[in-house]
């Protein structure tokens, strides 16, 4: 049937994540002996597509944990803009993420941060022995989440579960709440599902906006993309104060809003989440706190701040995966696209 894949996918990453964990734990004394080695000021994250938004909340991440400056760019950024993008490649680490291992940009760009001179280049990835883990220094493989479907699920939030424990380890965080991490995404997804597919059937809506802060900028902007794959849908992300200067004006009767509601600026995104609801919208807000707004699906308020952020997903990815199927649509196989984007005459070098 239309969407098996998916669907399948989507509601058993919490395995995919446990494996994820498994295989952290078995490299973690490797990875403080490679970061001791390198030392770098700097992290860039780079990905394409969904992988750059993983980067977006990556680097969010490091430089709030380990209070190294990190940021994130698309890995086309890297390969044309270079100059633009890292001041300092020697004293700079690049983390190439990447689902299949073979993105041409990505690998183009890597090929470009060597002929910098960038310090070391480590990779976070579904799949081992692709060009991507021979390139690198170092690499993390969320090998149980691999995929047959086209839209990225739960590769992205089992990448995502390394990123929260490489960030933490290397800060010297005790990481073992990530071990909770499987039984309570597991449950989320099992709670949420009877609201997310009655929101994903309501014919009567055209315009999804998803909101967050810090970290969950880049899940947000991930979530929107997965409207947008899976089910054609108009979407749209925004930190959540930036959508009061000027997209709420699109507001209506026919937007549902979705906030990923964080704990630092709770009250702030609350209250932008009442505004538009005054102008007629409806909401969905995801919470690490008691209480809500319209329609809210409460997380598990135990986590500390940095293990949060995937949880938020998994509900979001489903949300889009009710609405391709209502819409007859097929989300296996999204209108236009392919799982892996390769580019004529942008090819690694290593790779020709």
């Amino acid at each position: 049937m239309k969407g098996d894949y998916t669907f399948a996918e989507i509601t058993t990453q919490a395995e995919a994540w446990a494996d994820a964990l498994h295989f952290f734990e078995s490299v973690r004394t490797k990875l403080l002996h490679a970061w001791a080695e390198i030392s770098p000021r700097q992290i860039l994250f780079i990905g394409c597509g969904s992988t750059y938004y993983l980067s977006q909340t990556a680097a969010a991440l490091f430089q709030g944990l380990t209070g190294v400056t990190a940021r994130a760019c698309p890995a086309s950024e890297l390969l044309w803009f270079a100059s633009q993008i890292v001041a300092d490649p020697r004293q700079t680490l690049l983390i190439a993420v990447s689902r299949s291992g073979t993105t041409t940009e990505t690998l183009a760009a890597m090929d470009k941060f060597r002929e910098l001179e960038g310090r070391a280049i480590w990779g976070i990835t579904c799949y081992p022995g692709t060009p991507l883990v021979q390139e690198t220094d170092l690499a993390l493989i969320a090998e149980a989440a691999q995929e047959r479907s086209i839209a990225q699920t739960r590769s992205f939030t089992s990448m995502l579960v390394l990123i929260q424990a490489l960030a933490a380890w290397i800060a010297g965080i005790d990481t073992s709440c990530l071990s909770e991490l499987p039984r309570h995404g597991q449950g989320l997804l099992e709670k949420s599902a009877p609201l997310v597919e009655e929101l994903g059937q309501r014919a009567d809506w055209n315009q999804f906006v998803f909101l967050g802060s810090g970290p969950q900028y880049g899940v947000a902007n991930e979530a929107m993309l997965k409207m947008k794959e899976m089910s054609l849908s108009h979407s749209e992300a925004f930190h959540f104060l930036e959508y009061r200067h000027g997209p709420k004006s699109m507001a209506s009767q026919q937007t549902l809003v979705m906030g990923l509601l964080s704990r630092e600026a709770y009250a702030h995104e609350q209250q932008v989440l009442s505004e538009v609801r005054g102008l007629g919208a409806h909401i969905l807000a995801l919470s690490p706190n008691e209480g809500g707004l319209g329609f809210t699906l409460h997380l598990p308020s135990h986590f500390p701040s940095w293990a949060m952020p995937v949880l938020y997903l998994p509900p979001l990815q489903l949300l889009a995966y009710y609405r391709a199927v209502s819409k007859g649509l097929d989300p296996d196989h999204p209108r236009h696209l392919d799982p892996v984007v390769f580019l004529e005459g942008l090819v690694s070098t290593k790779n020709k």
